[in-house]
């Protein structure tokens, strides 16, 4: 491990990070990602994503030391320390946090190893914000869904404040990109999978009836708030299920509807046990 560091190389990483144009083009040129915060790091750290390097305000570097302590090649990892003000002009933004860091991006893993053995899955199509992106996974994490499948119009998991809401779910939870849509739904059919496509419509199915009697293995499909899923998402789903909701209301946040749902077919503390260990 290195100490305090003055290379640009690695501030650079850091700079603009309330500039997303910016920053796309920063990141896909050096094949990294950013993570803010010391949950984040601490899921980076056990995930299978190498750490690249770390920005931390002088108060918070013990902690971080001993956080990436057990990390074989940290002597390879730069660690650059500044005062709390001077990384709020190296990020752009108020930084109270402490902690920054990159990490190198790999290539998602099929859709095949996601989904295989796993029981609970969350399928999502054409989320853009990042932060109800990054709710998902982090729901996703505590109601015991064991993979996500994203469609290929759906924001990067990995951007940097989708990372932060999830509370670096997104490191933990095994993703995957689907390049055929809606078509791949018919590969988790084809494997025992019910697609369960939530949506508000009055024809669907409640959620308490498919509750009372629920398949082995569902997927839950989700679509972006305001349009929804696609027609046809819809129409290639198994079974369509709406949460009641009160009058006057269109619809629930796409976050909010999928942790539900997640609840209600949960598999967590109701002694049936997980379909796979992933730790």
């Amino acid at each position: 491990m290195s100490g305090s560091s003055d290379d640009e190389r690695w501030i650079g990483d850091f700079r603009a990070l309330n500039d997303p144009a910016r920053r796309r083009e920063i990141e896909r040129r050096g094949e990294f990602f950013v993570v803010e915060g010391i949950f984040a790091l601490e899921a980076l750290v056990v995930s299978r994503y190498p750490l690249r390097s770390l920005l931390v305000a002088e108060n918070k570097l013990d902690a971080v030391r001993k956080l990436v302590a057990p990390l074989a090649d940290l002597d390879a990892v730069p660690i650059v320390v500044r005062p709390p003000a001077e990384l709020e002009d190296i990020t752009g933004f108020g930084f109270h946090r402490g902690v920054l860091a990159t990490a190198r991006r790999l290539p998602p893993p099929p859709v095949d190893e996601v989904v295989a053995g796993a029981r609970r899955l969350l399928v999502v199509e054409g989320v853009n914000d990042q932060e109800n992106l990054g709710s998902l996974f982090r729901n996703a994490a505590a109601l015991g869904i064991e993979g996500a499948v994203l469609d290929p119009t759906t924001a990067d998991p990995l951007y940097r404040r989708t990372v932060r809401v999830s509370l670096g779910h997104v490191l933990r939870v095994p993703w995957a990109r689907s390049d055929r849509w809606p078509g791949g739904l018919d590969g988790l059919r084809d494997r025992g999978i019910t697609t369960v496509a939530l949506t508000p419509a009055a024809d669907a199915v409640d959620i308490e009836d498919l509750a009372a009697d629920p398949p082995d293995r569902v997927a839950f499909l989700v679509g972006a708030e305001g349009p929804g899923l696609s027609p046809a998402a819809l129409a290639t789903a198994d079974l369509r299920v709406r949460i009641p909701i009160a009058a006057g209301v269109d619809s629930l946040n796409v976050a909010t509807a999928a942790a539900i749902a997640f609840h209600r077919l949960s598999l967590v503390g109701r002694g049936r046990g997980r379909g796979r260990d992933r730790r």
